[in-house]
């Protein structure tokens, strides 16, 4: 079974994610407008069924609910993928916005990394502080155990931008998720 439940409560956010790599409905509740926008995104081109519910301290601002949900989504992505047999591990993918110009390169590797490049023209979407955007990669990134780089080539609505950016994962992540026969690794072993 390609799908994971996850949830994670601590003092600051509770947070529940369930993931099914072979598709199914699409939802996402932060209390983040943008986010939200952002995960639904991410789930619709990823091909992924995805139910998110968050609740944090948006009272403090959103940095606990955005990097907490990457941890979260990233716990169900590396339950969902198993033993990581079986897929094509990698995957990469350009994305454009209207004005802006994203890339993705994953790699399902069990070695966490995340190179992130943007530089984006506006701090802010609604409610969202743009600048999370990197730590939501970087925490899915790492509890996923993939090494993923995302670039923003260029761009000048930190909307497109972003959006390019989470679009270019989802699609990268669903090529390198797709189903392969064995396992690609000289070494036998992820």
């Amino acid at each position: 079974m390609r799908e994971a439940a996850v949830t994670r409560t601590t003092k600051e956010t509770d947070i529940a994610v369930r993931l099914n790599l072979d598709g199914g409905s699409v939802s996402a509740s932060t209390g983040i407008g943008f986010f939200d926008h952002m995960l639904q995104a991410f789930g619709v081109h990823g091909g992924f069924g995805l139910e998110i519910r968050a609740h944090g301290d948006l009272e403090v601002d959103a940095h606990h609910t955005v990097e907490d949900t990457g941890i979260v989504l990233g716990k169900a992505l590396g339950e969902a993928l198993g033993d990581k047999s079986g897929i094509a591990r990698f995957g990469s993918f350009y994305v454009p916005m209207d004005e802006a110009l994203a890339f993705a390169a994953v790699d399902v590797s069990g070695r966490p990394f995340l190179h992130f490049e943007a530089d984006f023209s506006q701090e802010r979407c609604g409610q969202y502080d743009i600048c999370l955007t990197e730590e939501f990669f970087r925490a899915f990134a790492v509890n996923a155990g993939i090494t993923l780089h995302l670039r923003l080539l260029y761009g000048a609505n930190a909307h497109h931008e972003a959006e390019a950016l989470f679009k270019a994962c989802a699609h990268a992540l669903r090529l390198a998720v797709c189903a392969k026969k064995g396992l690609l690794s000289t070494k036998g072993v992820l």
